[in-house]
């Protein structure tokens, strides 16, 4: 791969061991390049206006302003990057703030290096719903544990339903297209109508946003 090419990424974590030891496995892939580092939350957030990664993979809990915080400022900035969080399968209460501050995905600290090359793969190309065992339960806990009074609603197509309900099931966009027997490109424009109508800004809010609106159900999504 060219290097250009190259996805780019920042790893924040307040431990020295960690923050290298990610850092060193991301940089060990040629598809990865780890553009800066960071100890907590005001470093990565400077590191993201300097660097403009693809994807920050960002620890939730550190000194002074910890990781949510860091988020939530990074997406209020307007910018693009795809920040995933980086757990240790954190309470109901975190999961709501990083999903509230924008975050794209969660990851366990204790995953393997091929998943980690796969989550930081899909959250920046947006192809797949990040890490389906992870995020999906806990977007379930998330939204069975919201108090939602007027629910919100999904104005969308029939087959744009159909999209969105595998979307939830962490399909790509190709496995969607296979599904359905429609084009890729279609998927691409279904879900890009979706999200843009919707005001989302990714497909994990989508997710939250079709559980929410009781299209999918806690329960209703098995691994495919």
């Amino acid at each position: 791969m060219n290097a250009a090419d190259a996805v780019t990424v920042v790893v924040v974590d307040d431990e020295d061991l960690v923050r290298e030891g990610l850092a060193a496995i991301i940089g060990s892939n040629p598809e990865f390049k780890v553009v800066a580092m960071a100890a907590d939350g005001a470093q990565a957030i400077e590191a993201v206006r300097r660097t403009s990664p693809d994807v920050v993979l960002m620890d939730v809990r550190m000194p002074g302003i910890d990781g949510i915080e860091a988020t939530k400022r990074i997406v209020a900035s307007g910018a693009s990057s795809r920040v995933l969080m980086l757990t240790t399968m954190e309470t109901d209460e975190t999961v709501a703030a990083a999903l509230s501050a924008g975050a794209t995905g969660f990851l366990l600290k204790s995953v393997p290096r091929e998943q980690l090359w796969w989550g930081i793969r899909a959250a920046a190309t947006g192809d797949a719903l990040l890490a389906p065992t992870i995020t999906r339960r806990l977007i379930e806990q998330y939204v069975a544990g919201v108090a939602r009074p007027d629910a919100p609603t999904l104005s969308i197509t029939d087959r744009q339903r159909d999209v969105v309900k595998l979307v939830a099931r962490g399909e790509s966009n190709a496995e969607i297209a296979a599904s359905l027997f429609l084009a890729e490109a279609t998927v691409k424009s279904h879900i890009s109508d979706v999200l843009t109508r919707h005001g989302l800004r990714d497909r994990t809010q989508l997710v939250v946003l079709a559980y929410e609106s009781g299209l999918v159900r806690p329960g209703d999504v098995t691994q495919g």
